[in-house]
């Protein structure tokens, strides 16, 4: 939830950020009208209220008729302008959820991925002394993936993972945990189910972000797109002190995404499918020391696509192509043989204050303040997108493919397919 004052007071500022993420100005106008309407009534409410008050305690010691009338006239007013003040509400409610994090002033302009600024590029791009394959026809021969038989199961966009690709998963799990437990990531397993209102205090079901989540009406839950969208209502209506921030969270789930609008998009394989498998990390941070804690979370990420050997760059997100929460946003892209070029495998993003205000986190200082945290998430591994580089990465000559050496311990071999 954007911050309303800053909406109020800083209205050409508001607007100058806002459009940087592709909203129309006027929206703010359209919303700050509503919104003195909705001030207007709920002062008119409260005056009201207090009067009634004053009424009741005339009452208690004289019951006259004009006295009498006159608090009827009062609870009928108060119902009235309460109703009308519900109304109101409700659409103010409405309009503030199509405003999106603003971005930071520093973040690259830009009205798509064409704007996005590489920052740095580590690791030599795989090159091979023989014709290499895509992952799938390789994951295939090997019998780690099975897209055929899943598609007569669950329909397109679902795939099994076998034998050792499914000991891969979980030897990427546990690197992961390993490594991150050591920075002081606490481990958790969160639900893959969030109620609607939690959903939407996280920001998550605004704009067209709705069309992407699965949702069970008879039930009135939906199922989560990332660890991170039940992970961060943790601490929703709580206030942690400020020493025991920054907090750090390592999660594992499965994911449920529709893929809206896609189709026809990355359909093959596993690359973009219904259900995934991450591994997430979560921190509740000191506002003042959000920017810091980003880059040591983009670290951390660093840390363990260097652990797996793998070729990748480091890019920021342009304002016009981040996430509806974020403030600043890194994308770790790792080198795809088959496709000569680099894709998105994990992202990192500040969401700010924007989170904490929509389910109520805040940090209480030693003077006793209080204010709201700051919210930040990052992909540790998205499964399906980290097998897919092991596999074209460290293919051989002879269709296998190599286990990088901080995988061994885990998968228990050197080579897989040998």
């Amino acid at each position: 939830m954007i911050d309303v004052q800053f909406l109020r007071e800083k209205t050409e500022d508001a607007k100058k950020a806002l459009a940087r993420k592709r909203i129309d100005p006027k929206a703010v106008d359209k919303f700050l009208r509503v919104d003195q309407n909705w001030r207007t009534k709920r002062a008119a409410l409260d005056a009201l209220q207090a009067e009634q008050k004053t009424v009741s305690k005339t009452l208690a010691g004289a019951r006259t008729e004009e006295m009498l009338s006159k608090a009827q006239i009062l609870k009928d007013r108060i119902t009235e302008v309460a109703e009308s003040l519900a109304d109101v509400e409700k659409k103010r409610a409405t309009l503030l959820e199509e405003f999106p994090n603003p971005p930071f002033s520093d973040v690259p302009e830009g009205p798509d991925a064409s704007g996005n600024r590489v920052l740095r590029e580590v690791g030599k791009k795989t090159e091979f002394d023989f014709e290499p394959k895509d992952y799938l026809t390789l994951a295939e021969s090997l019998n780690l993936i099975d897209i055929k038989r899943a598609a007569r199961v669950a329909g397109s966009r679902f795939g099994y993972l076998m034998g050792d690709a499914a000991l891969l998963e979980f030897a990427l799990v546990r690197l992961a945990m390993d490594t991150l437990t050591e920075h002081g990531f606490i481990p958790v397993v969160p639900p893959v189910m969030i109620r609607p209102e939690v959903y939407t205090g996280m920001g998550r079901l605004a704009a067209d972000q709705k069309e992407e989540r699965y949702y069970f009406p008879k039930d009135d839950l939906y199922l989560v797109g990332s660890a991170e969208h039940t992970i961060g209502p943790i601490h929703m209506d709580e206030t942690l002190d400020e020493s025991a921030i920054p907090r750090r969270y390592v999660g594992f789930s499965t994911c449920f995404r529709r893929e809206a609008g896609s189709y026809g998009k990355d359909t093959k394989g596993i690359l973009r499918v219904h259900q995934f498998d991450k591994v997430e990390m979560f921190a509740f941070a000191d506002p003042a020391l959000s920017e810091k804690e980003h880059r040591f979370l983009v670290d951390r990420q660093e840390e363990l696509m260097q652990k797996l050997e793998l070729p990748y760059r480091v890019v920021e997100v342009c304002a016009g192509d981040m996430g509806w929460t974020d403030a600043r946003q890194f994308d770790i892209e790792t080198w795809i043989p088959s496709e000569r070029s680099y894709r998105e495998t994990q992202s990192c993003s500040n969401t700010t204050d924007f989170q904490a205000r929509g389910i109520n986190v805040k940090v209480k200082r030693k003077d006793g303040e209080k204010t709201y945290a700051h919210m930040l998430n990052a992909t540790a591994f998205a499964i399906g997108r980290t097998l897919i580089a092991l596999i074209e990465n460290h293919q051989t000559k002879k269709g296998t493919v190599k286990v990088p050496k901080a995988l061994q311990e885990y998968l228990g071999k050197k080579e897989i397919g040998s």
